[in-house]
């Protein structure tokens, strides 16, 4: 018999031994922090459904980065926010566009800073869908040359890393193909690869201005209830060039986390999305919940199912509390 002289409880007994025993741990260096840049100057737009979420002209985003820096963080992930859109997304693959000014900015003042860069066309659509629109349909084929021309446009400034996150299929592979014959072969891709049409995106979508103006995303983002699928997405976007895959939502979705982490060695992401951050921020607004205590947990159990990454807009919190011990 195990019972008495096997007894877990003498594992837990102290703090010290708690901590010497912890099996999964988080470090700042695994964070990525998510920003919104829109153009103009002073600009801190709070996003009403995200408290501490701003939309922030370069300027102010290089102050952000920079406190952001000085608290241990290596990487941010960069979306834009155009003043105008239209139906072939042109602000996206624009030389001069938003992302691309501010990423040449951030890798002027921060050159050790690892910049990754959202690929998509939600942002920059007048309809709002991260495709090409021809009647109602969201056709495949035709947008892959706009995201692989946003690519190379991210990369030229300066980008380290891009981040396709439309779901079209063989987007890899063409964004693949056009930095390479563009000489852009160090540029990694950082593939959404298990992006599923989740109610967890609502949030983003208020600080992005990318809600679609008719239908929604189903036709190319993934089924909640798909596990095996999400497995053949992560495994093509691999084969196409992919150097990381991500899954995105996180926290209900823990289980493909785990099954991708079983059945893949390179990085695997994961995104700990809007949604998911004003849920939080909503119950300890209201005394519910310890803020604290429920990401620093929420953060470990997705560390503790295989995520090597966490994009999330805790970032700096995380890193402060981490510091403090």
């Amino acid at each position: 018999m195990y019972y008495p002289q096997i007894r877990l409880r003498r594992r837990r007994l102290s703090p010290a031994v708690r901590k010497m025993l912890k099996e999964t741990r988080l470090a700042v260096e695994e964070l990525i922090y998510p920003l919104f840049v829109r153009s103009g100057t002073g600009i801190r737009e709070p996003v009403e459904s995200m408290p501490g979420v701003f939309r922030l002209s370069p300027d102010l985003l290089l102050e952000e980065v920079a406190a952001a820096r000085e608290e241990g963080i290596l990487a941010i992930l960069l979306f834009g926010i155009p003043d105008t859109k239209d139906e072939a997304a042109s602000g996206a693959y624009d030389e001069q566009g938003v992302v691309q000014d501010a990423v040449r900015r951030l890798k002027a003042h921060f050159p050790e800073l690892i910049v990754i860069t959202d690929v998509c066309l939600c942002e920059y659509t007048s309809h709002g869908h991260c495709g090409v629109v021809r009647g109602k349909e969201i056709v495949n084929d035709e947008t892959l040359p706009l995201l692989a021309q946003t690519a190379l446009s991210h990369a030229r400034a300066g980008a380290d890393f891009v981040a396709p996150s439309d779901m079209m299929d063989g987007r890899v592979k063409a964004i693949r193909e056009k930095l390479d014959f563009n000489g852009f072969t160090n540029t990694g891709i950082i593939s959404y690869a298990a992006k599923f049409a989740s109610a967890f995106y609502g949030p983003f979508r208020e600080a992005a201005g990318s809600a679609p103006s008719f239908g929604d995303r189903r036709s190319y983002q993934m089924n909640p209830a798909n596990r095996r699928e999400a497995l053949e997405e992560v495994l093509q976007d691999l084969a196409e060039g992919a150097d990381m895959v991500m899954v995105k939502p996180a926290l209900a979705y823990l289980d493909i986390i785990r099954e991708v982490r079983e059945r893949v060695l390179c990085p695997l992401v994961a995104y700990n999305v809007s949604g998911e951050y004003a849920l939080v921020k909503a119950a300890a607004a209201r005394g519910w919940i310890d803020e604290k205590q429920i990401v620093l947990e929420m953060l470990t159990g997705i560390k503790r199912a295989g995520a090597d990454l966490i994009i999330t807009y805790y970032a700096r919190d995380v890193a402060r509390w981490l510091r403090e011990g």
